[in-house]
């Protein structure tokens, strides 16, 4: 199976450039990214984003903290394109799980991208609450988990084996740290991992042997004491 590669940015001159690759699948943005990136008005900003990428999946969250204002958003941003997907928290600031919003935007078949996950427990939660037909991505935050001292390879190997009983669910492997991370979601068979650009470019050079890697590694070194004129007496 083919694990898709999002890119993960907000940076407009950026996504012109990635939308190009035929390596990125799609994209995913999140408010920070968002404020990063010099964004203002959130609507405008994520217009053009999906005015750039007309064909790829474009997750955009929303940003209320309750079942109405979440709703509102959920459908507000699902009508600005068909290849949106919605991103929801499983919970909101407080912890109360979304079940709910998660449940009725299900019922209207809004594509949603529930993220901030961490667990298989949380996991099972969305997946009592879904159907079967609406298109649901299910974002687990491998990077920041192992951040906390936290191993999350059991997680997501939970998830993806309770997912299989739905086809419309994709597991995505979230805040990727380092490429060989990609290499773990494909042995693992997630269907989607969500890559900043630095990291795809690294994935792209991707073959090089060891032999050639330890002399790259020992020209850098040489290279760098030439620039910057170190000398031993001897």
């Amino acid at each position: 199976m083919k694990t898709k590669i999002f890119c993960d940015i907000a940076d407009l001159k950026l996504i012109k450039f990635f939308n190009k690759k035929k390596i990125v699948d799609g994209f995913t943005t999140n408010p920070t990214l968002m404020r990063k990136a010099g964004a203002k008005n959130y609507k405008l900003y994520s217009q053009q984003i999906l005015k750039i990428a007309t064909k790829k999946k474009i997750s955009l969250e929303v940003f209320g903290d309750n079942y109405k204002d979440i709703h509102k958003q959920a459908l507000k941003i699902n009508s600005w394109g068909k290849n949106v997907y919605v991103k929801i928290p499983v919970v909101n600031s407080k912890g109360l799980f979304m079940g709910k919003v998660i449940k009725e935007l299900c019922k209207k078949n809004i594509k949603m991208n529930i993220t901030a996950v961490y667990t298989s427990q949380q996991v099972s939660k969305i997946l009592k609450v879904i159907n079967k037909k609406t298109k649901i991505i299910i974002s687990l935050f491998i990077g920041r988990a192992s951040d906390a001292g936290k191993d999350p390879i059991p997680e997501i190997i939970k998830s993806i084996k309770l997912s299989k009983k739905f086809k419309n669910v994709e597991i995505l492997w979230a805040s990727v740290r380092e490429p060989y991370n990609y290499i773990q979601a494909k042995q693992l068979g997630c269907h989607i991992i969500t890559i900043p650009p630095s990291i795809i470019e690294k994935i792209e050079n991707f073959g090089k042997s060891y032999d050639k890697l330890t002399i790259e590694t020992v020209k850098t070194f040489l290279n760098d004491s030439k620039k910057s004129n170190f000398k031993i007496d001897y």
